[in-house]
């Protein structure tokens, strides 16, 4: 999936992120649409995560987010799957229903398909969700085939994880 000059930059990253995560004692869940557990395959490709590290959810259907996530699917029928307000949801009940302080979601159109011109293909919410709220929301608009898009929201949820962990310390 990743190139090998890329997956070492990125696992130098993640690392980076677990360490960040050991010294602040938190643990770390995720929720991932279009990354499809990436992320989580990232992290845990570094020994020593589980210390760090409580779960993945991969909850890539509508169903999947309202069943293991508990995001209302009134919300997802009212915004769509990819949208600020499902993102929210995601960090939210990954928060919920792990035992993590922290947690990182990701819903977006990955492509080549599903993209509308208000939702293009590249469009990508992120949610960062600490204690019981929200405390981050980014909109990323990535350019690039299936395969580019996806390695992109790995390498900027790991960035913003990095930002708000470096910023709470």
């Amino acid at each position: 999936m990743f190139p090998e000059k890329l997956l070492q930059n990125l696992l130098r990253q993640a690392s980076a992120l677990l360490d960040a995560c050991k010294i602040q004692g938190v643990m770390l869940a995720t929720a991932e649409s279009c990354t499809g557990g990436l992320i989580t395959a990232l992290l845990t490709e570094i020994p020593g995560s589980s210390a760090v590290v409580d779960r993945g959810f991969v909850t890539y259907s509508n169903e999947a987010k309202v069943k293991m996530l508990g995001v209302p699917a009134t919300l997802i029928r009212r915004h769509g799957a990819v949208s600020q307000e499902v993102a929210k949801a995601m960090a939210l009940g990954a928060l919920k229903n792990s035992d993590a302080d922290i947690s990182i979601s990701v819903t977006g159109i990955a492509g080549p398909g599903g993209g509308t011109p208000e939702k293009p293909v590249g469009l990508v919410y992120m949610a960062v969700a600490q204690g019981d709220k929200c405390v981050l929301l980014v909109e990323c608009n990535f350019k690039g085939n299936r395969s580019q898009i996806r390695r992109r929201a790995v390498d900027q949820a790991i960035y913003i994880l990095m930002e708000h962990l470096s910023h709470s310390s």
